[in-house]
């Protein structure tokens, strides 16, 4: 145990405190003493042993009475009686009351005593592990939860948000629908992107192209009409093909460098839609 192991031995007889004293003289073990159960409250006050050692009969406070003290304030102290009092259901009572380690019957064997006492300190050392690992899972267990509440919440906004934008788009693309011309949109890297009702209308087979590359969805005039413009940033141009007869109006659209590519209109028959 790496903190200094300090054991309380408590009896109102001197001579028994001086025996304990002498009995771990060569063990690296600071050993309190007090003569009575209150006299042993006000050293753990002070002092914090792992180890406490009590009579069973003393006065004012027995065994008992101080070990149950002992327990209620200081419950990870391991708690050991010494008594040559015999009876059984005194000895039941101090187990039970003050939550005994172990009871050893006056006068003690000493290397009874001493094992004990190696067995006790084993025994805090095991007790005080646990409650920090206790503590430490209890910490992490909170932590998690607050992670948890704190992803929820997230998730819920993430969601949500994404909803609007669903809506968003909805939107959009109903309102491109309603449009009287065709439009399609291409990005930078050439895949068509967007297209309305009108634009598939006008374009027969060749309107439904989503995700295709222009040189798959379009007639080659048409593309080098998109290059055209990517590089002059607007163009017009008439286009007469088996799907579509009419006048094409392309502009260069640049919001940021995420956002970039070619809105073209497409205006059926002679009308010029400028």
């Amino acid at each position: 145990m790496d903190e200094s192991v300090k054991i309380l031995c408590v009896d109102d007889e001197q001579n028994v405190l001086s025996a304990l004293k002498r009995l771990f003289l060569d063990d690296d073990y600071s050993i309190l003493t007090a003569s009575s159960g209150q006299e042993g409250i006000s050293v753990l006050e002070n002092e914090q042993a792992q180890i406490v050692i009590s009579d069973y009969r003393m006065p004012a406070m027995n065994g008992v009475e101080f070990l149950r003290e002992v327990y209620k304030r200081w419950p990870d102290t391991v708690r050991i009686v010494l008594s040559g009092y015999a009876d059984t259901a005194a000895i039941v009572s101090a187990i039970n009351e003050g939550q005994i380690y172990k009871f050893i019957p006056k006068p003690w064997n000493d290397d009874e005593l001493k094992v004990t006492v190696v067995n006790a300190i084993e025994r805090y050392s095991l007790y005080k592990k646990n409650t920090e690992l206790t503590s430490e899972l209890k910490a992490k267990n909170e932590e998690l939860i607050q992670l948890n509440s704190e992803l929820e919440k997230l998730l819920k906004f993430k969601t949500a948000n994404l909803e609007l934008r669903n809506k968003f788009l909805v939107s959009h693309q109903n309102i491109i629908d309603s449009m009287p011309v065709g439009v399609v949109g291409v990005d930078i890297n050439n895949v068509v992107v967007l297209t309305n009702a009108e634009w598939q209308r006008h374009m027969g087979s060749r309107g439904y192209v989503l995700g295709q590359s222009v040189e798959e969805a379009f007639p080659e005039e048409l593309v080098r009409f998109i290059e055209r413009v990517k590089v002059m940033q607007k163009g017009a141009m008439k286009i007469n093909t088996d799907d579509f007869h009419g006048t094409l109006l392309g502009v260069l659209m640049e919001y940021d460098s995420s956002q970039k590519g070619i809105i073209i209109v497409c205006c059926p028959g002679e009308t010029y839609c400028a």
